[in-house]
């Protein structure tokens, strides 16, 4: 099996930080992110597994802190069955913030016809813009009997795993069609939480969320990518300049499997192609680059070892 990645985040003073990007190549890691703040810095990392602790030992010995952020390189839907005001703002809004704190990206959606139990579904653009996530959250309500009955048909198409979150703290994830999880105590809400019951639930789902990303990384090491995704990341940063001029948050976003460039599709999609690497691959060799339903991005999935037939 593959090395398996896990994210972390350094933080500490600047002096001396360079040893840790150091011991970070040495081990075979890769630095996603890196912001100076004075005399501070902020590093996102990807570090192999069973090298954790020699970075640990570092970082304890410059007086910094290695926290691993379970979350980073995960870009999560936030699904609301409607943009009415009986579904948002306030739970999903609350969901998509808290899951942010671990690292995740998210993308708040709202569907068009996702209202009631006899009518909601979700249409086929809505769909595909979920697949492009890493996983999907949906933001049920709070009555058992329309979560377990009628918005199961909301799943419907969707092809990555399924979180489902409702208002009943009974129900099991097996009694739910088609969700790969359920966290309770997470239904309507006309005011943000900030209660202490409030704050453990979202405490529990950020959990539970983990562990499934985790169980995730897992199947994905059995068959990994052609090239981790924090190297691609890295090459479309350096061989696309046009990249550092995006006014887009974050306009590189990484995946579990892939990469999402914020420029518009049609204008750099060939240069995102030609990136080429030293063992001598261009990207487009060994990823299916696509215009995403977001704002027309790219987005870059890298296919697996097994269909490339080698990995770099």
């Amino acid at each position: 099996m593959a090395t398996v990645f896990e994210p972390y985040v350094f933080n500490g003073g600047v002096y001396k930080h360079g040893l840790v990007i150091e011991l970070l190549e040495d081990v075979g890691g890769y630095l996603v992110s890196k912001i100076v703040s004075v005399a501070e810095v902020t590093m996102d990392m990807m570090v192999p597994r069973e090298d954790v602790p020699l970075l640990e030992a570092l970082a304890k010995s410059l007086l910094g802190t290695l926290t691993k952020s379970p979350l980073t390189g995960v870009e999560i839907a936030v699904v609301s069955p409607t943009l009415a005001s009986h579904h948002l703002p306030h739970s999903a809004c609350d969901i998509a913030e808290y899951l942010r704190h671990p690292g995740a990206k998210t993308t708040m959606i709202g569907l068009a016809r996702g209202m009631g139990k006899r009518v909601s579904l979700n249409d086929d653009y809505e769909r595909r813009l979920i697949n492009e996530h890493d996983l999907a959250v949906f933001c049920l309500g709070s009555f058992r009997d329309c979560i377990m009955n009628y918005k199961i048909r909301l799943f419907e198409g969707i092809e990555v795993p399924i979180v489902a979150t409702g208002g009943p703290g009974d129900i099991e994830t097996e009694e739910i069609d088609g969700a790969d999880l359920y966290v309770g105590h997470l239904g309507r809400s006309s005011h943000r939480w900030r209660g202490a019951d409030e704050i453990s639930s979202l405490d529990v789902l950020n959990e539970k969320v983990s562990e499934l990303t985790d169980k995730l990384r897992d199947i994905i090491a059995k068959d990994p990518p052609a090239v981790l995704p924090a190297r691609a990341m890295k090459e479309i940063e350096n061989q696309v300049p046009e990249i550092t001029r995006s006014l887009a948050p974050a306009p590189l976003s990484l995946k579990l499997t892939g990469i999402r460039v914020k420029l518009p599709y049609d204008l750099f999609h060939e240069k995102v192609e030609n990136v080429e690497f030293d063992e001598g691959p261009k990207l487009s060799d060994i990823a299916d680059i696509t215009k995403s339903k977001l704002n027309d991005y790219i987005l870059v999935q890298i296919k697996p070892k097994s269909e490339v037939g080698f990995e770099i």
